[in-house]
């Protein structure tokens, strides 16, 4: 099963931009956009801040049964130790 997780970040450097991360197959592909005609491009490596985020989005869907607890599970086996 797919499942994208997106939110926005502001950065000192960069500015206001759109982070979006999609797991398919226990893949996980990062990419960011900064404005409406700009194209997708590869965010990384993730900090430690941005993978709380990524996981506290996950939390969040768990309750509401958008995604099950195992998928949850795979997502933080995702991150590197």
């Amino acid at each position: 099963m797919s499942m994208e997780f997106g939110w926005w970040k502001t950065d000192p450097d960069e500015g206001k931009y759109q982070v979006v991360v999609r797991i398919h197959g226990g893949n996980i592909a990062w990419t960011k956009k900064k404005g409406h005609h700009n194209p997708w491009e590869t965010y990384g490596p993730p900090t430690n801040e941005d993978w709380d985020k990524l996981l506290a989005e996950a939390d969040r869907r768990v309750p509401r049964r958008l995604i099950s607890p195992k998928q949850y599970a795979d997502i933080k086996s995702l991150r590197p130790q």
